[in-house]
């Protein structure tokens, strides 16, 4: 069985990655935009959607998870990162909210079980 990392660390990837992706779209539509348009909190789910997809399949986790040390990694005990389609599945989960508030006694929320991954913290080799 994989250890998963703990529910603290997730939330503060989470957070990490819930303020990278409004900084973008700040960067974007401006600090007035940003604040005046109705639609800045979708933006910022669609920006959190696309770079835990495409980060969490290319570099094993999104930014926030990378930033914290966290790795999302397939549930075969391979230690390999999760494609782009299971990536996908997994971020547009995480972000209806409810799947990643259901989970097993091993820690791995309903978003992690539909799309056959964990999340892990990331081991330093000692070579």
């Amino acid at each position: 069985m994989i250890e998963t990392a703990s529910w603290a660390r997730r939330v503060l990837a989470l957070l990490v990655d819930w303020v990278a992706s409004t900084l973008v779209v700040v960067l974007v539509l401006g600090a007035t935009g940003w604040s005046e348009d109705p639609l800045a909190g979708l933006w910022t789910m669609l920006v959190f959607v696309g770079e835990s997809t495409v980060l969490t399949a290319l570099a094993g986790g999104s930014f926030g998870k990378l930033a914290t040390r966290l790795r999302v990694v397939r549930n075969d005990g391979s230690g390999r990162p999760i494609d782009l389609l299971r990536a996908l599945l997994r971020s547009v989960l995480v972000a209806l909210v409810i799947p990643p508030l259901v989970f097993r006694p091993d820690g791995r929320g309903l978003h992690d079980m539909a799309a056959r991954s964990a999340t892990v913290v990331l081991q330093v080799r000692a070579d």
